[in-house]
């Protein structure tokens, strides 16, 4: 184990977890009415709705199956005893990976392709899409290169992460891993470290709320047509008149 090894897999998950539960609690408590997505639908939806859509519903599948595999490693092993089941499962999981690299790029190109977008957009809305494009490549490119990824993650990542909770962390399987897989895990521990700071920070505040509240009713000061013009000038606060 190098002292690289012992920095990324032992030191920066705690880092990763301090900054993530400081940040998040910070942001909060100083800027609660920022905390969420800051969505901008109102100003493009088409290019948002094929972004928004594949991306989502992949990442869901992909972290619900990832949690699975660390909650419950010996039953996806057992699950994956059967040949076909274990192809239908990295199957599955290669094409929600698809789904979430179609719906970062469109989203990518959305976030730098429109000027409207551009106008409420931060350098870290840019840098987050660009780490979690990264994320999915690499693990695009570990799922075609070491296969069934889900039996050697339930049976060599498992016992790492859970090492990490229990403040015993034990390197030695991750160490010895492909530095594609020792890349995708450092990619998620930035992740994670970048959540306060960017708007992945809705994830914490689902609005499950909206089920039974009731409508909202919006009262239009501007011109609805002009607004909604993709090409009438526009800044922050207001369309130009001209």
């Amino acid at each position: 184990m190098s002292p690289l090894d012992t920095f990324l897999f032992t030191a920066l998950p705690y880092v990763a977890i301090i900054v993530f539960l400081g940040g998040t609690i910070y942001r909060y408590r100083a800027t609660r009415f920022k905390y969420s997505s800051l969505s901008s639908g109102f100003l493009e939806k088409r290019t948002l709705f094929w972004g928004s859509m594949p991306f989502h519903w992949g990442v869901m599948m992909l972290f619900l199956g990832h949690l699975i595999a660390f909650l419950f490693p010996r039953s996806v092993l057992a699950w994956n005893g059967e040949p076909v089941r274990l192809l239908v499962l990295e199957v599955a999981a290669f094409i929600f990976a698809l789904s979430v690299l179609w719906g970062l790029a469109m989203l990518m190109i959305r976030r730098v392709g429109s000027a409207r977008i551009r106008a409420v957009s931060s350098y870290m809305d840019v840098l987050i899409l660009s780490l979690l494009m990264a994320q999915t490549v690499l693990g695009l490119l570990i799922a075609w290169n070491f296969r069934w990824g889900s039996s050697w993650f339930a049976a060599s990542l498992t016992p790492y992460l859970r090492s990490i909770f229990a403040f015993q962390p034990d390197i030695a399987a991750v160490s010895a891993m492909p530095w594609l897989v020792k890349l995708h895990i450092v990619g998620a521990f930035l992740i994670v470290l970048a959540i306060p700071f960017s708007r992945l920070v809705h994830v914490l505040v689902v609005p499950l709320h909206y089920i039974w509240r009731p409508y909202q009713l919006v009262i239009w000061n501007w011109r609805k047509d002009r607004v909604r013009d993709p090409e009438s000038g526009w800044t922050v606060t207001r369309p130009r008149n001209t």
